[in-house]
């Protein structure tokens, strides 16, 4: 290797400073995607500098990006998207305990650094090499140097969150601990309609869809539309987001998006989105907006301005399967958690995170608690996946 091809990993502080081009290549590079290797929205740059550039993931937000960035002969190879944070809030995988107990014995846990899709618990793949030769090795390369990056900034840990299994295996080899989570999907088994869906169900699961099917729309006098590309007007935005800040609000008491942030995915995102809108006597009422892979449809977060009965299961559920079916995909990936979601079809799998603690003898406690937490939750895996709705033998 001549010091022309030496490699270099360098820390940049804003999508913008890698570049439209540089990113894509590596995120979701080609146009033949398959399931090992498909085309994630959320890993977009148009998704990573809408948040960025909104205000909606930046310094004042606690989310200070620290991308790392690999380079060779000029040319980037490699890309970590990551973040300086100074709180745990908007991540899904929850180390507050952590945070705690490192501070009682007298630590600072925060600031800590953060590889992860902001506000979004969506598996995928976080170490982007793009799908070349040599990505064991280039994928080694940007986890040491995440290391070094965390050693280097005397912060207490890094944590990339909501990887993919292939990448978690690999870093339990460079020294990082690993977790395990839950979240339900709903797996599409060439299912020619919803009807065809519901006859793998239990009669008593098959029923009860229905009648709560019936009770949201027939019931409560609602129609469903389906918005995408031009349809995705600035009027529409403001409405969304009024559903949004109204659910936002109650439930985590500062919502994390601004007003324009949709405003940008808009632009540049249109075709990779979806919003599944409620009207009722002429006006919209509630809605829930998804995003389109090449297999994967993500559902992220809803709203409403009016509550009805089992609405929410019809907006963030049940047409979340029909679009998928409709539009051939091999899954739906509707958020963080929710047990109840069993009983509607979503089955329960494992998310992976990896992470890295500088201090010897915490690492050793946490590395403790996450052997007993990964038992844990395997078992309750299998043990919910054994009480799902599907009848014997029809599981997905």
């Amino acid at each position: 290797m001549t010091a022309d091809d030496a490699i270099t990993i360098k820390v940049v502080s804003s999508a913008s400073d890698v570049g439209k081009t540089a990113w894509d290549n590596l995120a979701n590079a080609g146009s033949n995607f398959t399931l090992e290797y498909p085309y994630n929205p959320f890993l977009s740059y148009d998704f990573y500098n809408s948040l960025e550039s909104s205000g909606s993931a930046d310094r004042h937000s606690g989310w200070l990006a620290q991308h790392l960035v690999m380079e060779q002969a000029g040319e980037v190879t490699g890309l970590l998207p990551c973040y300086l944070k100074n709180h745990s809030q908007g991540e899904y995988v929850f180390d507050h305990g952590w945070a705690d107990a490192f501070e009682r014995a007298g630590g600072n846990y925060y600031p800590k650094l953060q590889a992860a899709v902001p506000f979004t618990p969506a598996s995928g793949r976080r170490l982007l090499v793009g799908n070349g030769p040599d990505t064991k090795r280039r994928k080694l390369m940007l986890a040491g140097g995440l290391q070094q990056v965390c050693e280097q900034l005397e912060v207490s840990s890094a944590h990339i969150t909501f990887m993919e299994e292939e990448e978690w295996t690999l870093l339990g080899q460079q020294g990082y601990l690993r977790r395990n989570d839950q979240q339900f999907h709903w797996l599409n088994d060439n299912f020619s309609d919803f009807d065809d869906f519901l006859g793998r169900l239990s009669s008593r699961k098959r029923k009860n869809i229905r009648k709560e099917r019936s009770a949201a729309l027939v019931g409560n006098d609602i129609t469903i539309e389906w918005l995408s590309g031009d349809q995705l007007t600035e009027e529409v935005w403001n409405t969304f987001y009024q559903f949004y800040m109204d659910t936002g609000s109650r439930k985590w008491g500062q919502p994390y998006l601004t007003r324009s942030f949709y405003s940008q995915i808009g632009e540049t995102m249109a075709k990779d989105i979806v919003l599944i809108m409620a009207k009722r006597a002429g006006r919209y009422v509630a809605g829930a907006i998804n995003f389109v892979g090449s297999h994967t449809l993500y559902g992220r977060h809803w709203g409403c301005i009016e509550d009805h009965p089992f609405l929410h299961f019809e907006i963030c559920y049940y047409q979340a399967i029909d679009y998928a079916i409709q539009h051939g995909l091999a899954r739906v990936e509707a958020g963080a958690q929710g047990s109840h979601k069993l009983a509607r079809g979503y089955m329960p799998q494992i998310t992976y995170s990896a992470h890295f603690i500088t201090h010897v003898d915490f690492r050793r406690a946490v590395e403790d608690y996450l052997e007993r937490e990964r038992e844990a939750v395997a078992m309750e895996n299998e043990a919910i996946a054994r009480h799902g709705p599907f009848k014997k033998g029809n599981t997905p």
